[in-house]
């Protein structure tokens, strides 16, 4: 009896451990819902003024319970049903020194199934928390992530700024603000904004409980963050009619933080390269004054992103609008599957079908940056949306193709056009409907020859002075027209 009793407990184990395991393998192999189970794979930390990122990748969904603590401040996130791995603790060593919101960060096991992950912050935020699916695109390749957004409660009207740096331009308290990594003060008293004016936004919520039930939840509505002005490493002279009209041209870099955008066969990032031509860029155009018949005219580049971070199209296009920008120079450099393919192109707006079939492929590469970069979908700007849905005005375009004529005209002085005409598309950061813009794919970084001289600072500056050229030239054939930019 006492045999035949052991041999029941014995297959009561057996049918127990199976039972485990089987129940163990559904939770590992279920579906996107369930994070049990899952493993972080890698921690990336994007810092910038406009806002730092933090992303999480792992195989599986997380579920995660977020809160902000106003005093001191600091944001505590919960992920459920993992465990803490070398991944995950490398977040602690990804913090900058000079992150303009993260101090520090903390992580540990806080039950046997929940990890706690503690942002420090220097000031308060507006934070985001969201998922995003797995993507595949091109040289991206991600699982799902997890992505911390912490945006600023105050930020500087970008308008503001531009306009202070323009009425007072203070060189040497622009210097001494770069060393002290501090907002230029000027040096002598004046009647005209000397900093940038901020804006106070809704105040962050002190208690924010997402639902533990879904894997993907915001856990603030945020509006859409102002852009910060970039800023100037020269000054300009003021006009001599002491008119404050001064004309505004927006660099884009493409792409940018998770978003590489394409890659060489020398491992060079488009989005490195197309940053370095923004910046020389910048420094020609705050140089430049153009002499028209109501007087002198100094220009003022606004940069969409001055670093490594990721900016959605649609937002590329509402920061250009809320500097008042006259035109709007999106910097690219394109691939394609083969190495062979070369040379330059400029592109326009359509509101049509595209002008040819290579058209209409780089508008959809181009307009697949979202989904590699991540945005939160659930907080997008509802005016910014239809804006981008409203099909750009005749004038934009026809404009935009006359920027671009005059771009190709330079820029075959230099180098290779791989299309002698502007090409046309859906670009979707071209849909600015009073601004011109167009979309400049500098060279083809697929080839091995073209992807060198992007490296080289000799062909960087060649092709600065063409675009600036250019850019004169239209100015000088048409003459911005007249606006008070004090309002």
């Amino acid at each position: 009896m006492a045999i035949a009793f052991g041999v029941r407990v014995v297959n009561r184990q057996q049918q127990r451990r199976h039972f485990l395991k089987t129940t163990g393998a559904i939770l590992l192999l279920g579906g996107t819902e369930i994070a049990w189970g899952a493993t972080i794979l890698a921690v990336r930390v994007w810092p910038a003024s406009d806002y730092t990122r933090v992303t999480i990748e792992s195989d599986a969904a997380l579920t995660t319970t977020p809160q902000f603590i106003a005093n001191p401040p600091r944001l505590a996130v919960d992920i459920e049903g993992i465990e803490l791995n070398p991944a995950l603790k490398e977040l602690v060593g990804k913090v900058r020194s000079d992150d303009p919101f993260i101090t520090g960060v903390r992580v540990g096991q806080y039950t046997s199934s929940t990890v706690r992950l503690v942002l420090d912050l220097r000031q308060m935020v507006l934070p985001q928390v969201f998922n995003l699916s797995p993507v595949r695109s091109g040289n991206a390749q991600y699982q799902h992530r997890l992505v911390l957004d912490l945006y600023p409660t105050k930020v500087a009207d970008p308008l503001e700024a531009l306009i202070a740096r323009h009425t007072n331009p203070d060189p040497l308290g622009e210097l001494l603000a770069k060393q002290l990594n501090k907002a230029a003060v000027p040096v002598t008293p004046s009647p005209s904004p000397s900093a940038p004016t901020v804006t106070q936004s809704t105040p962050a919520t002190t208690q924010m409980n997402a639902p533990t039930a879904s894997a993907s939840s915001a856990v603030v509505a945020l509006p859409s963050a102002p852009a910060s002005a970039t800023d100037s490493k020269a000054s300009v002279t003021r006009p001599s009619n002491n008119s404050d009209r001064f004309i505004i041209v927006a660099l884009d870099p493409g792409h940018g933080g998770e978003d590489p955008g394409a890659i060489g066969p020398r491992g060079t990032k488009e989005k490195d390269v197309v940053l370095q031509i923004a910046h020389r860029m910048r420094d020609r155009i705050n140089n430049t004054v153009i002499k028209s018949k109501t007087g002198a005219l100094p220009m003022r580049a606004y940069l969409t992103r001055d670093a490594d971070f990721f900016v959605p199209l649609q937002m590329r296009v509402e920061k250009a609008r809320r500097v008042q920008a006259d035109l709007f120079v999106s910097i690219h450099a394109d691939a394609f599957m083969t190495p062979d393919a070369r040379g330059a192109s400029v592109f326009a707006l359509s509101q049509g079908a595209a002008s040819s079939a290579a058209a209409r492929w780089m508008a959809s590469q181009e307009n697949r940056a979202d989904l590699v970069g991540g945005l939160n979908l659930k907080v997008q700007d509802a005016t910014v949306q239809r804006a981008l849905l409203d099909m750009s005005t005749t004038a934009q375009i026809n404009d935009s193709l006359k920027l671009g004529g005059e771009m190709l005209g330079q820029i075959r002085r230099i180098g290779k056009l791989h299309k002698p005409q502007v090409e046309q598309a859906g670009f979707a950061v071209l849909k600015a409907p009073d601004i011109p813009s167009v979309l400049v794919e500098t060279a083809f970084i697929s080839n091995p020859e073209e992807e060198a001289r992007l490296n080289s600072e000799s062909y960087q500056n060649e092709l600065s002075d063409a675009l600036m050229r250019s850019i004169e030239r239209y100015f000088l054939r048409n003459p911005p027209l007249a606006r008070n930019r004090n309002t």
